[in-house]
């Protein structure tokens, strides 16, 4: 059957968590949707019977191969729309997320790649999250967050994980954005505040900052 768009989301979702652990709860995925917990049960239902995910017990959830092709499709879509908004339309980088999460609800396949023509087929969406292939490929990127980092690291942001407005207003203020030169030059013990150089400037981020702050290994 066809994904419907909510079912789409879903799977996309499933896909970003799964990123960071084989199995998907489904107090997870109500957090990450912003969505009731009884909802989030019966939508597993319906991918579940079509095909789209497992069920793992005692465990949670995780995308099938036919899973995980439909989300990396919808992760495409949703990720040149992002692209397409700053670059085209002019939104800044912390209003993409929301729009592109009610717009491309009606986008097919011919206006995403036009879209991605007229982006210059972009690798990486405005956050630095790669984009997948139109045939579904997805190379992941070698990078790592910065709270796993020495003092005396040297090198660039990849990405900024996060889709929280007010955090991406704030790390574009200190132009924490893909592409920018860093250096550790201090770090609190016990995951305390981190001191950058940003060329000739410093700036201190706390723990909450440094966990969406992701830069190339």
């Amino acid at each position: 059957m066809e994904p419907s768009a909510t079912m789409r989301e879903y799977l996309a979702e499933i896909y970003r968590l799964q990123e960071d652990a084989p199995t998907v709860s489904t107090t997870s995925l109500a957090e990450r949707l912003d969505v009731s917990a009884p909802a989030v049960p019966r939508m597993l239902r319906r991918l579940k019977n079509a095909g789209y995910v497992k069920h793992v017990p005692y465990q949670g959830v995780e995308l099938t191969d036919l899973g995980r092709e439909e989300a990396l499709n919808e992760i495409r879509r949703h990720r040149i729309l992002e692209v397409f908004l700053v670059n085209i339309m002019g939104f800044t980088w912390d209003e993409t997320h929301e729009h592109a999460d009610e717009l491309g609800k009606g986008l097919n396949d011919t206006i995403v790649e036009r879209m991605a023509e007229m982006t210059d087929h972009p690798q990486r969406c405005p956050h630095g999250e790669p984009i997948p292939d139109q045939d579904g490929v997805l190379t992941p990127p070698d990078d790592i967050c910065i709270m796993n980092l020495p003092v005396g690291y040297k090198g660039e942001v990849s990405r900024v994980r996060t889709h929280e407005p007010e955090k991406l207003q704030y790390l574009a203020s200190l132009k924490l954005v893909p592409g920018q030169a860093l250096e550790i030059v201090g770090r609190a013990p016990f995951n305390g505040p981190m001191r950058l150089r940003l060329g000739r400037e410093e700036v201190v981020l706390g723990a909450e900052l440094t966990k969406s702050l992701w830069v190339s290994a």
